[in-house]
């Protein structure tokens, strides 16, 4: 159950809005095995000047930022290939590699109240975490 967030700093069609979404919760899908129907990613569109990047990029307006928050006990063999999978399926909203930051933090299960305020480490989830 990751809960991700996507920062740009530009505007998108809405078409291309809920792209982006579905683009990286089906990376998330792929790479760390979760449920489809878990989806939890947010979009934010940042103006230009409140959203600084480096100023290496070719495109800067096209910088994009990927926090994902999980439960701990992914490997770091999926999340190589989260990584991958974002970059890969953020390329055809005209996005470089390059241009692509993935964060992901490892939390606890304890760390989460989630189903009506109950700790996840004392739930059954449904899926493995150890991918």
């Amino acid at each position: 159950m990751p809960s991700a967030q996507i920062e740009v700093r530009r505007e998108y069609s809405a078409a291309d809005e809920m792209g982006l979404i579905d683009a990286v919760h089906n990376a998330l899908v792929t790479a760390f095995r979760i449920p489809p129907q878990d989806k939890d990613v947010r979009l934010v569109v940042h103006a230009p000047h409140r959203f600084a990047c480096s100023p290496r990029l070719t495109q800067p307006e096209c910088f994009t930022l990927v926090s994902i928050d999980c439960f701990a006990g992914r490997s770091i063999d999926a999340k190589r290939a989260l990584y991958t999978a974002i970059v890969t399926n953020l390329k055809p909203f005209g996005i470089p590699p390059d241009h692509v930051t993935i964060l992901v933090r490892d939390l606890p299960t304890t760390n989460w109240g989630i189903r009506a305020g109950q700790a996840a480490s004392d739930l059954t989830l449904g899926f493995d975490v150890n991918v």
